[in-house]
């Protein structure tokens, strides 16, 4: 293979990549525990967060539960969106960042 194919080749791939992370920054990602939903986007920006438990919270374990719901919440996001890097992005993996 001559040089000038394999540079072809690495802006090909180069493009495909920049174009897979796009879809991915541009897509948001839901969250949801029992009192939150939280949606993100591929960056891992939280885009809004509601609150889905409609009963007072008066005392701290009622805050402290809702503390631990948006954990919940945030950390199946950012899954999600990790789940979605690997999937549209493993293949290009083994280049080592080279991209």
């Amino acid at each position: 293979m001559n040089m000038q194919n394999l540079m072809a080749q690495a802006q090909r791939v180069q493009r495909e990549i920049t174009k897979k992370r796009e879809e991915i920054n541009n897509s948001t990602f839901e969250g949801t525990s029992e009192w939150v939903k939280v949606t993100i986007n591929g960056n891992k920006e939280l885009l809004s967060m509601k609150i889905l438990y409609d009963g007072p919270i008066t005392d701290s374990e009622d805050k402290e539960m809702l503390e631990d719901m948006l954990k919940i919440a945030m950390k199946q996001a950012t899954d999600a969106v990790n789940k979605e890097i690997e999937t549209k992005m493993g293949a290009y993996s083994s280049l080592g960042g080279l991209f």
